[in-house]
């Protein structure tokens, strides 16, 4: 059944809630800045017995939260955002269950099974989570990189989800069009993801309320997970509650 999985998402050193599509070297244009460092929502998501939910460093001078962060609830945090072959294993080693990486398994927009096959050499299949972060294009849904502003030649079909499956433990899909935009999820895709996904599976984008995990597990027969973002209260949103979330997770678990 669907899940709803927590995040804690990095931008220049603070804790922050984007709008996905806007991210560049200039900066974004932001929904939320956390007065709190990522050890205080490691530590909240620990306190709740939340698992499988992600830290996400968005561009540079993220490093030392994203450190504190795995280091306050070892193992129960997956890590992304830079990763590659040569500082995947640190970051595993600094208490990641998972390290997720997408960039750096691309060269020249192309998808590189060299690079894919280094890193899971450092991290094994069991501990890697391979970022299909996405936009729509005329043709669907293609997989996007560098802070999702480049679009790649690797389409997201269920040929593509059931090849890469092989490599990996879980997917992390944000649909990058819809991100930190709380105007609904990307039904379209989150069905598509619901089609007899491989491995396990959470989508983000767009979420803005409890019934978007109801949604969601219908869409997906309960395959597809989720993570809500700017909609919750715990980063200012008015949409849904964690203590809403977790409850949801308590029955879904029941």
């Amino acid at each position: 059944m669907t899940q709803f999985r927590p995040c804690i998402d990095l931008h220049q050193g603070k804790v922050k809630q984007i709008v996905g599509g806007s991210l560049n070297d200039k900066g974004a244009k932001e929904n939320f800045i956390s007065e709190y460092n990522a050890a205080y929502y490691a530590s909240l998501y620990r306190e709740h017995g939340l698992t499988g939910g992600h830290v996400i460093a968005l561009g540079k001078g993220n490093h030392e939260e994203a450190l504190s962060a795995l280091r306050t609830y070892p193992g129960g945090l997956q890590f992304g955002g830079g990763v590659t072959a040569r500082n995947a294993a640190g970051y595993l080693e600094a208490g990641a269950s998972h390290v997720i990486v997408t960039s750096y398994l691309f060269k020249d927009k192309e998808f590189s099974w060299d690079r894919l096959d280094k890193i899971k050499r450092e991290t094994g299949v069991d501990r890697l989570v391979l970022d299909l972060s996405c936009r729509r294009t005329e043709d669907g849904w293609y997989i996007a990189t560098d802070r999702w502003q480049t679009i790649t030649s690797m389409p997201v079909t269920h040929e593509s989800l059931t090849e890469l499956a092989d490599h990996c433990d879980e997917f992390l899909i944000h649909a990058a069009d819809v991100e930190g935009l709380q105007a609904g999820i990307d039904e379209e895709l989150v069905s598509l993801l619901g089609q007899g996904c491989p491995v396990a599976v959470t989508y983000a984008g767009g979420a803005r309320s409890l019934e978007d995990l109801k949604r969601v597990n219908d869409l997906s027969n309960g395959i597809v997970d989720l993570t809500i973002g700017s909609a919750l209260d715990i980063f200012g949103g008015q949409g849904v509650t964690l203590d809403d979330c977790i409850l949801w997770n308590q029955a879904q678990s029941a």
